[in-house]
């Protein structure tokens, strides 16, 4: 037998533990492949009608501006702004069809209402006007009415998250928008506003 036929010859029960040794040596050298990050959790508000609510459940469901019920989930220390009772119990006495936001994260695995805000005669005040700028990090909102005069209102933390794209206030193309807001020791709060339709 020449060297080179002796030198190649596999070393009887050295072929499997070889072959897992550089298998595994393969993998530890190959780059990771990066992970997709999981959907990112943005607040968003959805505007629509009131059609159920089942307290022993803990579940509201609305039917939105488009004809879609949506089904949510909520905690029992829901935050509801407008309502004639504090917390879950102002979603007691709404009446169906009433008119109301629900405040959401999405990228959540289940419909979850984090803030309901009542609109309407039920709920909280509005006004209209132009808005003419918009501070997200000072929660701010300022609209033109139109008899000209301004006027600043803070916003929450979910409103000034949540607002349109296109809403942002400049002199040119400003848009006309509908705020609703609660008066809280004298000042206005704006919860939610939207382009006026």
């Amino acid at each position: 037998m020449s060297r080179s036929t002796r030198d190649a010859r596999v070393v009887p029960g050295l072929g499997l533990p070889l072959t897992l040794a550089l298998g595994a040596l393969l993998i530890a050298s190959t780059p990771a492949v990066p992970q997709s990050r999981p959907p990112l959790q943005e607040p968003i508000a959805l505007e629509g009608t009131m059609k159920q609510f089942y307290r022993a459940a803990n579940v509201v469901v609305v039917t939105t501006m488009y004809g879609m019920e949506h089904v949510y989930r909520f905690t029992k220390d829901l935050i509801v702004h407008g309502g004639k009772k504090p917390g879950v119990d102002a979603l007691e006495g709404l009446r169906e069809g009433t008119t109301v936001v629900i405040h959401q994260t999405t990228g959540a695995t289940q419909a979850t209402a984090e803030e309901i805000d009542v609109l309407g005669d039920e709920g909280l005040k509005s006004t209209e006007g132009m808005v003419t700028s918009i501070d997200r990090r000072n929660k701010e909102i300022t609209i033109r009415y139109n008899n000209g005069k301004t006027e600043t209102l803070q916003m929450t933390g979910r409103a000034a998250a949540e607002s349109e794209t296109g809403i942002e206030g400049s002199s040119e193309g400003a848009s006309q928008i509908v705020v609703y807001y609660s008066d809280e020791a004298g000042h206005k709060i704006a919860h939610y506003f939207k382009k006026q339709s």
